[in-house]
C-alpha cells in the first residue's frame, strides 16, 4: 500500500512540474509573439523556409567541402551524417511519442507566419534538432568553422518561433537532440587527429635540395576534389614553381600516361642525386613509392587528391610543409606493404582490400567520367549491394567465404569499418580485418553492427595484427584494391612488409621512432 502510495505521490509530482512548464513555455511563447521585433519582418519566414527538408545544410555542406578543404569536406560530412541521424529521431521517434499540438496562431502576427503551416506534431522541433546537430557536427572537426555556422544554426531555431510553429522548449528540445546526435557520430567515426604519425628513421639520408635542385615533379591532372573552384593541375604546378624555383615541375594530362611521366622523373632524380616528387591522391602516391625505392631515391608528396590519406599521416598536409621538408633535408622511413599474387607483385602505402570493395571501385571507375566520382560512387552502391555475394578464397586448406578482407600498411585506428589513421608508419606489422560471409545471417548482422557502430565486437568480424598472410587461392576473387585502386588479381596471394624501405621527406619534428 505504501508503495502504490509514493509511486502515485512521485507520478502526481510529475506530472505538477510539466504543467508548470507547460505554462512557462506558452507564456514565453505568447511574450515572443506580441513583441515588435524590430528588423526581423520576412527574414525569419525565408530562412526556416529554407531549412526545410535539410535543404540550407546541404547547401552549407557543398560550400564547406569546396572551400575548407580536408577539414571542410570531413566537417561537411559529419554535420550531414548528425542531422540525417537527429532528423530520424526527432521526427519518427520523438514526435510520435509526444504527439504535443502545434501552438495556436491567434498572437502570431500575420507578416510572420508561414504560408504553408507544418502538419506535423509540434515536440520537438526538427528543424531545430537538424541545424544544432549540422553545427555541433562541423564544431567537432573544426572549432573555427563551427563557429561560423553557429549564429545560422540558431537563426534558424529562432525563426520557429518568430513564425509561430514551435514553443520555445520545442526548440530548446530540438537543440538538446541535436547537440546528442552530433556527439553520436563519434562512436561510429571519432574524430581524426592532427598529429602525424610516428615512423621511423631514413635507411638512407635525403639529400636537402635548396630551390627544389634535383626534384622531379610530376602533377596528376585526374586527382582533385572534383571541386569547381579548386586549383586546376597547371595552377598546382605554378604554386610548386614559386615554392621550388629550381624543381623540374611537369603536369600529367588527361592523354598522357602518369607511369611513363613518372618513371621518366623518377630516372632524372636519380641521375641528379636528388628526389621524386609526386601531387595527387593516394592512387599516384601508390605509383611514386614503387619507383622510388626501385630507383633508390626519396620521394616527396604534395597532397593533391581528394582524401590524402597518406600525405595526412605522414604530417605533409600541404605544398608548403613538402617544400620546407624537401629544402631543410628532413626525411624519415616508412613501411611498404606488398600484394604479391599470379599477376606480379603490387605495392601499397595505405590499405589493401578483397571481396566487395574492389568490386565497387571497380563499378565505379566504369561510371566515373560520365558522372564524376562521388555520383559514380552513389550509383555503384545502390548497384552493387542488393545483389552482392561473398568472395570464396582458400587459406591453410580451408574455404573460406568472405564479404571483405582488408589489409592496413600498419596498425589502423580505430576498430571498426571506418579506420581513420595510423598509430605508427613504420611498425612492421599488417592490421588485417575481415568480415565473414559464412556465418547465419551474415548479412543482416553485418548491417546491424554497422548501423550500431559494434562492428568491431560482431561475430562476422575479426582482427589480426600479423607481419604476413598467405592466401593458397584467390578462388572466385577475381580483383583486388590497393591504395584504392582496383586491379585484376588471380592465383595465390601473399601480403609482406618491407620495413621503412621508403624514404620520405617531411618536416622535422619529434615524430621518429626507431
Amino acid at each position: 500500500m505504501w508503495t502504490k502510495r509514493n509511486g502515485a505521490s512521485r507520478t502526481g509530482a510529475v506530472r505538477s512540474v510539466a504543467a508548470r512548464l507547460d505554462t512557462l513555455d506558452r507564456a514565453l511563447f505568447d511574450r515572443i509573439a506580441a513583441a515588435p521585433l524590430p528588423g526581423t519582418r520576412s527574414w525569419p519566414r525565408l530562412l526556416s523556409r529554407a531549412a526545410d527538408h535539410g535543404l540550407l545544410w546541404t547547401g552549407t555542406a557543398a560550400l564547406l567541402g569546396a572551400v575548407g578543404g580536408r577539414t571542410g569536406r570531413r566537417a561537411a560530412l559529419r554535420g550531414l551524417g548528425a542531422l540525417a541521424l537527429a532528423s530520424a529521431t526527432a521526427n519518427t521517434v520523438a514526435k510520435h511519442a509526444t504527439r504535443r499540438p502545434r501552438p495556436l496562431l491567434d498572437s502570431v502576427p500575420h507578416a510572420r507566419r508561414l504560408l504553408r503551416q507544418p502538419v506535423t506534431t509540434s515536440f520537438p522541433s526538427g528543424h531545430s534538432a537538424s541545424a544544432a546537430a549540422f553545427a555541433a557536427g562541423v564544431a567537432i572537426e573544426s572549432p573555427l568553422l563551427g563557429a561560423a555556422v553557429a549564429p545560422l544554426a540558431a537563426a534558424v531555431a529562432f525563426s520557429r518561433v518568430h513564425t509561430g510553429v514551435h514553443y520555445p522548449g520545442d526548440v530548446l528540445a530540438g537543440t538538446a537532440l541535436g547537440a546528442a546526435a552530433a556527439a553520436a557520430t563519434l562512436h561510429w567515426w571519432p574524430r581524426s587527429s592532427a598529429a602525424p604519425a610516428p615512423a621511423a628513421p631514413a635507411r638512407r639520408p635525403a639529400p636537402a635540395l635548396p630551390r627544389g635542385r634535383g626534384l622531379s615533379v610530376v602533377v596528376n591532372a585526374g586527382s582533385g576534389n572534383g571541386s569547381p573552384i579548386a586549383p586546376g593541375p597547371e595552377d598546382t604546378a605554378e604554386t610548386l614553381r614559386t615554392l621550388l624555383p629550381e624543381a623540374d615541375v611537369r603536369v600529367c594530362g588527361p592523354g598522357d600516361d602518369l607511369t611513363e611521366l613518372l618513371t621518366g622523373a623518377a630516372d632524372r632524380a636519380a641521375r641528379a642525386g636528388g628526389a621524386l616528387g609526386v601531387c595527387g591522391g593516394d592512387g599516384s602516391v601508390n605509383l611514386a613509392a614503387a619507383l622510388a625505392v626501385e630507383r633508390a631515391v626519396p620521394l616527396a608528396v604534395f597532397p593533391g587528391g581528394t582524401l590524402n590519406h597518406f600525405a595526412l599521416d605522414l604530417g605533409t598536409a600541404t605544398h608548403q610543409d613538402t617544400a620546407e621538408a624537401v629544402e631543410a633535408g628532413n626525411a624519415v622511413g616508412v613501411d611498404l606493404a606488398l600484394a604479391t599474387d599470379g599477376t606480379g607483385q603490387r605495392v601499397f602505402v595505405n590499405t589493401f582490400s578483397l571481396g566487395i570493395y574492389p568490386e565497387l571501385v571497380h563499378q565505379r571507375e566504369k561510371l566515373e567520367k560520365r558522372l564524376g566520382k562521388w555520383p559514380a560512387l552513389a550509383v555503384a552502391l545502390a548497384t552493387l549491394l542488393p545483389t552482392a555475394e561473398p568472395v570464396t578464397v582458400h587459406a591453410d586448406g580451408r574455404t573460406h567465404r568472405l564479404w571483405l578482407l582488408f589489409a592496413g600498411n600498419g596498425v589502423y585506428e580505430p576498430a571498426g569499418v571506418a579506420p581513420t589513421r595510423r598509430a605508427a608508419l613504420a611498425d612492421g606489422r599488417l592490421d588485417v580485418r575481415v568480415v565473414d560471409g559464412a556465418a547465419p545471417l551474415a548479412r543482416t548482422r553485418l548491417v546491424a553492427a554497422l548501423l550500431t557502430g559494434t562492428l568491431h565486437r560482431s561475430r562476422v568480424y575479426r582482427t589480426a595484427h600479423l607481419r604476413a598472410l598467405h592466401l593458397d587461392s584467390l578462388g572466385d576473387a577475381d580483383r583486388i584494391a590497393v591504395d584504392g585502386e582496383s586491379v585484376p588479381a588471380r592465383g595465390t596471394l601473399r601480403l609482406s612488409k618491407a620495413h621503412a624501405a621508403l624514404t620520405v621527406y617531411r618536416p622535422q619534428g619529434p615524430q621518429s621512432v626507431s
